[in-house]
Order: C-alpha cells, then sequence, then structure tokens
C-alpha cells in the first residue's frame, strides 16, 4: 500500500511516527513550511518535518495546495491513501480524489460534535464528559465526510487542553493504524455523519480568554482549563495583567459579593467571587514573571481581601 502524510503539529507527528512502528510504509510527508518561533523568533521545523527527516522520508512543504505542479507530484506518487491529521491547509478537492480510497482525517472529536479548529477547547469550555478521536473520509465540506470509526475518551474534571491534548494523540495514533488494518483487510464501512447532531468549534481568539468575573464560579473555571496552554486565561489586578492557569471551584452556586472581588486568602489559593459560587486561584502568572503558586505570589506582592480581579486589555 502507497501512503502519503500530510500534517504539521505534535498531534500529527504523534499519528506518523505510530504508523512507522505499526511499519506502514509512507511514500511521501507534507507539511508546513519552517516558521519563525520563539523569542528570537528563529526557524523552526515542524514536529512533522522533524520525525520525517529522522526516517529520511521524502517531504514536500508547499505554500499552497493550489498547484499544477504539486497536483501532478501527487498523482505521480500513485497513492493508495492520504492520511491528514492536523495540517493547516485546506485540500483542494482535485487533490481529494487523487488517492485510490480518497483522504482520510484524524479529528480530535466525536463527530459530528465539534467540527472546525479548536474542538479540544470547546469540549472543555462546554463542560463535555468525553470526548475522542474520530477517523474519517474527507470530502469538500469542513469535517462533514463519512465516518470511519469514532474511539471515545472521558474528559477528567481538572483536565486542561494540554493534557487532553497528548491523550487524544496517543489516542489518534492507535486509531489511524486500527484504520489501515482494517483498509489493509477491505473491511472499512462508512457512516454519515448526523447533520441534527452537528456543532462548530470555532478557532481560538485571544479575546476569548479575558476572564469575566461575572459568570458563574464553575464556567470560568473550565475556561481556565480549556485555555491552559493557549492562550491562557487572564485577568487585572490593580492594573497589572495576570494570566490564571489553575483554579478550583469552592462553591459553585452561592452568591458570595462584588464578581471579582477577592473575599479570602490562604496558603492553598485566593477566593474570588463570581457571578455565582466562589473560585479558587491556585496558580497565576504575573506581567514578566513566571508562574506561582498562591502562596508563593502572596509572599511576593501586596493585596489584601476586598481587592478585585477585574477584566484586562491586554494579556501578559
Amino acid at each position: 500500500m502507497k501512503i502519503l502524510f500530510a500534517g504539521t503539529p505534535i498531534f500529527a507527528a504523534t499519528a506518523l511516527d505510530a504508523m512507522l512502528a505499526a511499519s506502514f510504509p509512507v511514500d511521501l510527508v507534507l507539511t508546513q513550511p519552517d516558521r519563525a518561533a520563539g523569542r528570537g523568533l528563529k526557524m523552526q521545523a515542524s514536529a512533522v518535518k522533524q520525525l520525517a527527516q529522522q526516517h529520511n522520508l521524502p517531504l514536500l512543504q508547499p505554500l499552497s495546495l493550489k498547484s499544477a505542479e504539486l497536483e501532478a507530484q501527487l498523482h505521480a506518487a500513485t497513492p493508495d491513501v492520504m492520511i491528514v491529521a492536523a495540517y493547516g491547509l485546506i485540500l483542494p478537492a482535485t487533490l481529494l480524489q487523487i488517492p485510490r480510497y480518497g483522504c482520510i482525517n484524524i479529528h480530535a472529536s466525536l463527530l459530528p460534535r465539534w467540527r472546525g479548529a479548536a474542538p479540544i477547547q470547546r469540549a472543555i469550555l462546554a463542560g463535555d464528559q468525553e470526548t475522542g478521536i474520530t477517523i474519517m473520509q474527507m470530502d469538500n465540506g469542513l469535517d462533514t465526510g463519512a465516518i470511519l470509526s469514532r474511539h471515545p475518551i472521558s474528559i477528567a474534571p481538572n483536565e486542561t487542553t494540554a493534557t487532553l491534548h497528548d491523550k487524544l494523540a496517543i489516542l489518534g495514533g492507535t486509531s489511524i493504524v486500527a484504520t489501515l488494518q482494517d483498509l489493509v483487510g477491505g473491511k472499512l464501512t462508512l457512516t454519515p455523519q448526523a447533520e441534527t447532531s452537528a456543532s462548530y468549534a470555532a478557532k481560538i481568539s485571544k479575546s476569548e480568554a479575558a476572564i469575566d468575573w461575572t459568570l458563574n464560579a464553575s464556567h470560568i473555571e473550565r475556561k481556565i482549563r480549556a485555555f491552559n496552554p493557549y492562550p491562557g486565561a487572564f485577568s487585572s489586578l490593580a492594573g497589572n495583567p495576570i494570566k490564571i492557569w489553575q483554579t478550583s471551584v469552592v462553591d459553585p452556586d452561592s452568591f458570595s459579593g462584588m464578581p471579582g472581588k477577592i473575599i479570602h486568602v490562604a496558603s492553598d489559593g485566593i477566593a474570588v467571587a463570581c457571578g455565582h459560587g466562589t473560585l479558587r486561584i491556585e496558580i497565576l502568572q504575573p506581567a514578566g514573571g513566571k508562574k506561582l503558586t498562591a502562596a508563593q505570589f502572596m509572599a511576593g506582592h501586596a493585596f489584601s481581601i476586598g481587592d478585585r480581579f477585574v477584566s484586562a486589555d491586554k494579556q501578559v
């Protein structure tokens, strides 16, 4: 079987690594061009490129997929299937039709729930109790293709996007290997998605990460987990922007006073009133500083009961 692979970040590299470990030959890898990253803005290869180079796999990094030259290269490769995972570029209809068995996508949700760019964050933010990996046949729509298989996983009460991403990346790898094994054995079946159950996972914007303390404590706590590690939920205390990384709900329902007001301080956290309920801040990060426990923050910053966290205009 001749396999092409298209992907860019570590989520995709985890799947590619699982395929190679299972002895599925990959004839060509597509990944996004190197990007400037880090404080020094040095050019950095994607996780998929680094893995492909380690295994001496043929590699292409097109700026666009709407190229007659690229289309000719893919036709010449005569692929049986293309596996796509978090590639970052939309595949034109002409490319979807090149592989014998089409293009198969590894999507980080239980489709048709959370189609789109940010399924992990949206699942946590919505308070979903489970998510998973869907292996789907790609078509011209946005994650609308027929489902080959779905692989559920529970969302832990303290799950962040960072921790859930890593679990789903591993699950994506095992799921695509199983799919390829079924494809070789001729066991694949396609199930159309139920459009009435579809929901959209819009791309995360930095402005969404600003904390609105008039919301209930449970919602704010989910937002903080959903936006960890990116873009990081943030607020402001005494005019200084602060990112908040870890919290727990002390009381989910009662009214505790003016939203954002500090109502209690202890070594295990800073209790803040919300629209409903109270949130205990346990790990936070001042502008220009590192992440601190509440006890560490209290030791180096002057504030008192009655001070307020308010919405911030900018991030840390």
